[in-house]
């Protein structure tokens, strides 16, 4: 399982705390630092079965400032995610084909029951 983490984050914290409870080690992804390609945006989309909005922080500053809008095109929406990391909803959890966001925390648990 890989988490697509941000320590600073509350929320994120939650999800590797609540992993770990659980038995489980994720790689973590400090996404971040280390930002996702457009490509790699597409296979998270497409396990999470969202639209890219979803995926999204519109109310994060840089969202406005880069003009987007929830009706904005998906692949405008994905290229700004790819260069903006900040605006990746968190934390993503991924296991293997699937995924899930982890807001709220109990998200992710159907991910751990296999």
């Amino acid at each position: 399982m890989i988490l697509w983490h941000n320590p600073r984050c509350t929320k994120s914290r939650q999800a590797l705390d609540l992993l770990e409870d659980h038995g489980i080690r994720p790689k973590i992804r400090a996404y971040l630092h280390d930002a996702p390609s457009e490509d790699e945006i597409r296979g998270v989309l497409a396990a999470l079965r969202v639209a890219p909005i979803d995926m999204m922080r519109p109310k994060e500053k840089r969202f406005a400032e880069l003009g987007l809008r929830a009706d904005s095109a998906p692949d405008v929406l994905i290229r700004a995610m790819s260069e903006n990391p900040v605006l990746i909803e968190r934390p993503i959890l991924i296991s293997g084909a699937r995924a899930a966001i982890g807001r709220p925390t109990e998200n992710l648990l159907p991910l751990l029951e296999g």
